[in-house]
């Protein structure tokens, strides 16, 4: 039930170590309670058919878990597009307490069959320690069950509803000479019939800005994946969270996004400086392929790789992106453990690093390890680019990964995405192999070729003006593997921007 649980809540409170420790934390007090409740019950109802009642009662707590959970959600889903910070809390208060009913009725089991189990006192410690690796097995189970067979297989809602019927075949089988034996196999005949009329397999979409017709959904192993769609322009959307992961707008040549500052990175090397299909790109966090078709679309059919974490990600943007380029080979799996696995003699022209979750950022991504490890990839005039959220106040992220790549990297440059005030934002970090200046920069903008798109060239030379070197704070923290608070960051910048600054 607590993986489970952290998968329905993961779409709209993230994956962070805040929200599995409220999720540890609660389950581990309800157990708790449990095994007190159910030490005072066994005392006094030292009889199977109470036991029975009750862990009933806590399996079907376990299926109405989800169908209860979802209004509760959808609010907190708006709590999080708004950065309301009293309905956000109050909403993951009120899911997690959504799971106390069943963790306390489940948890007296434990106690409650000890007792039950004992028939001579010289015996209650072998029978102790025997439910107590039973136990134990069972929990082994519950951890990799659902991670690798139910929730990739059925979807998170009936995954609890297959937890549930489990528990109730298991209680339900054991009482099948006792009087009470219809109690369970009530309770089983009620959550199969509530898990049939329920859609099978389907995501549980939580939230959303409800404008476009949504012409995808689905639940992956590791997302949950939204398509929405305005006149012929698509948005890909994951987990409910804040922002966009890929756009297409098949009547335009740029995204209208930050993908579109991805085009300048290369503009950063000692003119005359191009991307060419002499060139090479690898992108971590390909999504639906917008910076790989913006390449493509600007400098040609250069040879590029994108690593995406999510293979259902891939397959829509195939399908609903036309992420088809020949020149594109995507890749599944995780981009810094694939990195790390490619032979040393494996380089690219440019390392472009788009494989956030607004507003948080996988850690393992900003560290110095991880930029040695793209420093040790790249051409010896390589450049990587990354974009890093901010408010309009608020660069401390921003700061500490530009601080962190300066350990590794000769040159460290900013380039502001410009956007209405008091609003979440972008910046493109640029790290040179080379040293560099901002004047290779307007060199390089001022001698665009007239073989490339206008729209590209009218952009570039609009939005070379944002651009500036990267001047860290001295006390800026360094991140490393061992210590990189990207999610305290995340929540100063968060405050920042509820307070209005």
């Amino acid at each position: 039930m607590e993986l489970s649980a952290s998968r329905l809540l993961e779409p709209t409170f993230g994956n962070n170590q805040i929200i599995w420790a409220a999720l540890i934390g609660l389950i581990l007090l309800y157990l708790a309670l449990g095994a007190w409740l159910g030490g005072k019950l066994a005392d006094r109802f030292p009889r199977r058919r109470e036991l029975d009642i009750t862990i009933t009662l806590g399996a079907v707590g376990v299926a109405l878990a989800p169908a209860l959970a979802r209004p509760v959600l959808q609010m907190a889903a708006a709590g999080m597009a708004g950065f309301a910070v009293d309905l956000l809390v109050g909403a993951l208060l009120a899911v997690l307490l959504l799971f106390s009913i069943p963790g306390i009725l489940l948890g007296t089991a434990t106690p409650w069959a000890i007792r039950l189990s004992v028939a001579r006192v010289e015996e209650a410690g072998r029978t102790a320690g025997r439910l107590a690796a039973i136990g134990t097995a069972g929990s082994l189970a519950g951890t990799f069950l659902p991670v690798l067979w139910l929730i990739p297989a059925y979807g998170t809602r009936w995954t609890f509803f297959l937890l549930a019927l489990g528990l109730l075949a298991v209680v339900s089988v054991g009482s099948l000479r006792c009087a009470h034996r219809w109690i369970p196999l009530l309770g089983f005949v009620g959550v199969l019939a509530l898990a049939l009329i329920s859609r099978p397999g389907g995501p549980l979409i939580t939230g959303g800005d409800g404008t476009g017709e949504m012409i995808y959904a689905d639940e992956s192993a590791y997302n949950t994946i939204v398509v929405r769609q305005w006149g012929s322009e698509r948005h890909l959307k994951l987990n409910e969270g804040i922002g966009l992961h890929s756009v297409s707008h098949p009547d335009m040549l740029l995204s209208q996004g930050i993908w579109d500052y991805f085009l300048l990175a290369p503009l950063f090397n000692e003119p005359p400086a191009l991307a060419t299909p002499d060139d090479s790109l690898l992108l971590i966090g390909l999504a639906a392929g917008t910076v790989s078709e913006l390449y493509t679309n600007v400098y040609g059919p250069l040879p590029i790789t994108g690593v995406e974490l999510d293979p259902q990600i891939i397959e829509v943007g195939q399908r609903y992106f036309g992420m088809t380029q020949p020149n594109l080979t995507p890749v599944a799996a995780d981009g810094r453990r694939w990195l790390a696995q490619q032979p040393q003699t494996a380089r690219w022209s440019l390392i472009a690093v788009d494989a956030y979750r607004p507003p948080y950022i996988p850690f393992h991504l900003t560290t110095l390890e991880f930029f040695r490890l793209v420093r040790g990839h790249l051409a010896d005039d390589g450049i990587l680019a990354i974009n890093v959220g901010r408010t309009p106040t608020n660069f401390s992220l921003v700061d500490a990964l530009a601080a962190t790549a300066g350990q590794v990297f000769p040159t460290v440059f900013l380039v502001d995405e410009p956007g209405p005030p008091h609003t979440l934002g972008n910046t493109l970090l640029v790290a040179t192999a080379q040293p560099a200046s901002l004047d290779n920069l307007h060199a390089n903008v001022a001698a665009l070729p007239a073989s490339l798109p206008a729209e590209f060239r009218e952009f570039a030379a609009q939005t070379q003006e944002y651009a500036r070197a990267a001047a860290p704070p001295p006390d800026t923290p360094i991140f490393t593997d061992d210590r990189a608070p990207v999610e305290r960051i995340v929540h100063s910048i968060i405050l920042d921007y509820l307070r209005g600054n």
